[in-house]
């Protein structure tokens, strides 16, 4: 297959990094563009790409996207100004791969509920496709726009999605407890993330609010064909990476431990990111990858609980975004995510 040319939109932050890094390794990938705000070569803004990488970041004009033969964008912008710049590219016939939120929940009501402001591209968002490819896998492939899916809500959609979808389990009574490590927070400066705020300490935050929340139930109630209500509380671990989430169900009727690992076995048994444990996971058995591990366990009371790692930089954003890529293209999902 000829190389594809690409853009990535907002190259200073955290997930753009993590989708260099991947990309620099893809042989059907051509970065072309890379567009920022701070205009001056990329292995400045991101120092592990000197000798690697000699590109220029330029101011976002979709003309010069189209001039230079881009064909994909990796919207990697915060949420509000993503949802600005990816209408005139789609405009133009590129297709897009948004890391943000801007296209994730389906209603624009729900959308100006969480995130406080109205949304500016109902049109578009009407045919997003939510890249979460082991449940929409299928629509990927002839999507113009693919929502990529946020960090937290994996951990919490893969780890529920057999039961879910299976009514296992009673979906108005889960319980997600998550926690993050401080990339998750972006690269802008802020209080709570500097160093001797967070360091030996850990803070739960968004009890009851957090911007997830739609996301995890807006799929699962996708899956369940009824809705699913959660309480999702997540919390900040003084680390660079990595999220751990923790989630308690109550199944319908007993279920072994057995059952619970044929149903996920079966559920997942083509999709090469999932690994089912025999012991719960930490963090680093997931660092720099794009595998999702997953941890089954029935314990006292009828319940089950369920603990799910990923490294939120990789699997968490950039590294599923290249898993979209690949099957928008009909690659290999694996394609410069596995040696």
């Amino acid at each position: 297959m000829r190389k594809v040319r690409i853009a990535i939109l907002g190259g200073s932050g955290y997930t753009a990094g993590e989708l260099l890094k991947i990309l620099l390794w893809h042989p059907f990938v051509d970065i072309a563009v890379i567009t920022s705000r701070q205009r001056e070569p990329i292995a400045e803004l991101h120092p592990f790409l000197y000798g690697r990488l000699e590109k220029v970041c330029e101011p976002f004009d979709p003309d010069a996207l189209v001039a230079q033969g881009v064909e994909v964008a990796f919207s990697c912008l915060p949420h509000g100004t993503s949802m600005e710049c990816i209408p005139p590219l789609l405009e133009r016939g590129l297709r897009v791969i948004d890391l943000s939120a801007d296209y994730r929940l389906k209603n624009p009501a729900v959308y100006e509920q969480w995130y406080k402001e109205p949304h500016h591209d109902p049109r578009n968002l009407e045919h997003a496709v939510y890249g979460l490819p082991e449940i929409y896998g299928e629509q990927i492939p002839s999507a113009r726009l693919i929502a990529n899916p946020g960090c937290y809500p994996q951990t919490a959609i893969l780890g529920l999605a057999p039961l879910v979808a299976e009514r296992w389990i009673d979906v108005t009574n889960i319980i997600i407890d998550s926690k993050s490590g401080v990339s998750g927070g972006g690269r802008t400066p802020k209080l709570t993330f500097h160093f001797p705020e967070c360091n030996e300490s850990v803070s739960a935050y968004g009890i009851g609010s957090h911007r997830h929340t739609p996301e995890i139930e807006q799929v699962l109630s996708d899956l369940a064909g009824q809705t699913v209500t959660v309480v999702f509380t997540p919390h900040l671990i003084p680390m660079d990476r990595g999220i751990l989430s923790t989630i308690y169900v109550t199944p319908i009727q007993a279920v072994s431990h057995q059952q619970l690992e044929e149903l996920y076995r079966s559920y997942y048994r083509n999709h090469p990111f999932i690994r089912l444990r025999k012991q719960p996971p930490a963090t680093k058995d997931t660092l720099h990858s794009n595998y999702l591990d997953i941890f089954l366990q029935p314990v006292r009371g009828g319940r089950v609980v369920i603990v799910t790692a990923e490294d939120n930089l990789v699997r968490g954003a950039s590294g599923v975004a290249v898993q979209n890529f690949n099957r928008m293209f009909g690659l290999a999902e694996t394609t410069a995510l596995l040696p």
